[in-house]
């Protein structure tokens, strides 16, 4: 049964979700009103997932995210928000968060979206996600050769770190390279150690930042 701690300063929200979780056959270890909180729940009963809210007194969802994952606690984080475009959400995924779901989302897919992240993949619509980065970061300019971040990278590497910046999932890279999904996630685990990230929105955020993929790219082309 997967395990989640929500975490939301509004009681309201914390009952709801609570029970719409509850009653679909997950398992609510616990619930915070604040990020210190939130830590502290998690630190305590190691939950599956953690739905955090950003906006939240104490500690917020951002700097709760980032004590989750710098203490490398088996919890993913998936951040709660009410705008798809928060600049917030985006401080979140950078700092390490799964993915991020709106508040409104209907119950059965909020509750497909933690079993998703929960399972160990990241909860993204792609378009959204690089909508999001696009809005909230400043355009780099065009960098010659390899950034210096990536450059411990090989050119297999940075090939597949590219095409998962343009929002391409496994199976879709794995049609590009013509090789297999397993290949890929070997290279994708690789790509996390070697550049100290936990997750792949991150990777899609650093593609961005580097200028390795530009707003406006997608992967589409790429798979014609």
């Amino acid at each position: 049964m997967t395990g989640v701690v929500i975490a939301d300063d509004q009681e309201l929200i914390r009952t709801g979700l609570e029970m719409v979780l509850a009653t679909r056959g997950l398992d609510v270890l616990g619930v915070a009103a604040d990020g210190r909180e939130a830590v502290e729940k998690v630190r305590q009963t190691r939950p599956d997932v953690v739905l955090m809210d950003i906006r939240m007194p104490v500690l917020d969802g951002i700097r709760a995210t980032a004590e989750i994952v710098r203490a490398g606690l088996p919890t993913r984080v998936l951040v709660l928000t009410t705008y798809d475009l928060d600049s917030y959400v985006y401080s979140a995924l950078k700092a390490g968060a799964a993915g991020f779901v709106l508040k409104a989302t209907p119950p059965d897919r909020l509750v497909a979206g933690v079993e998703t992240v929960a399972a160990g993949e990241s909860l993204l619509a792609s378009s959204l996600t690089r909508r999001l980065i696009e809005e909230h970061i400043r355009r780099p300019p065009p960098a010659h050769g390899v950034p210096r971040p990536l450059q411990g990278l090989t050119e297999r590497e940075l090939e597949v770190f590219t095409v998962i910046g343009r929002g391409l999932s496994n199976e879709q890279i794995a049609r590009r390279l013509v090789v297999s999904e397993a290949t890929v996630k070997t290279h994708v685990n690789r790509i996390l150690a070697k550049l100290a990230v936990t997750s792949r929105v991150q990777l899609v955020v650093l593609a961005y930042e580097t200028g390795v993929v530009r707003p406006g790219d997608s992967g589409r082309e790429l798979m014609e």
